[in-house]
């Protein structure tokens, strides 16, 4: 089949690309390395934050990577899926809104788990301190035991 005969009715344009009765939004080279560029950025922010303890607190540590986190999706949806008002008659709009409130729900349903695995699951700070097992006593295994004395 001939590129003339592919193009269809409209024919090509002349930079090659074959023309489109939608006016659906195409990422240009210099829309793809900005978002890569705030892609890598928003990447590097939370390492920072963590590895040179910006914040005393862990919990605004956290609050800030889970924003950094859905500040990056919103770069993601725009500048890689071209998810603007305009695209699609507003349906893209009404899906990235769905996808917030679902990575809304998604991030502090984790942070909800984490803190109550974190509280209900951690030593309570007892007499032990981290490797001090002095205090505790456990009996020998079973393969240890001695069936002429144990029964």
């Amino acid at each position: 089949m001939s590129a003339a005969s592919h193009a269809g009715p409209h024919g090509a344009a002349p930079d090659g690309h074959d023309l489109h009765d939608n006016e659906e939004p195409h990422g240009s080279l210099s829309d793809y390395v900005i978002g890569f560029v705030l892609s890598v950025i928003l990447t590097a922010i939370p390492f920072w934050l963590v590895m040179a303890h910006v914040f005393k607190s862990p919990t605004v540590t956290a609050f800030s990577i889970m924003g950094l986190a859905g500040l990056q999706i919103v770069v993601h949806m725009i500048y890689f899926l071209h998810m603007t008002p305009k695209a699609e008659g507003g349906w893209n709009m009404l899906a990235l809104i769905f996808t917030l409130v679902l990575v809304t729900i998604a991030l502090s349903g984790s942070m909800w788990v984490m803190y109550h695995l974190n509280a209900n699951m951690m030593p309570t700070g007892g007499t032990m301190g981290q490797g001090d097992m002095s205090g505790m006593t456990m009996a020998p295994p079973a393969s240890a035991r001695d069936s002429r004395t144990m029964p």
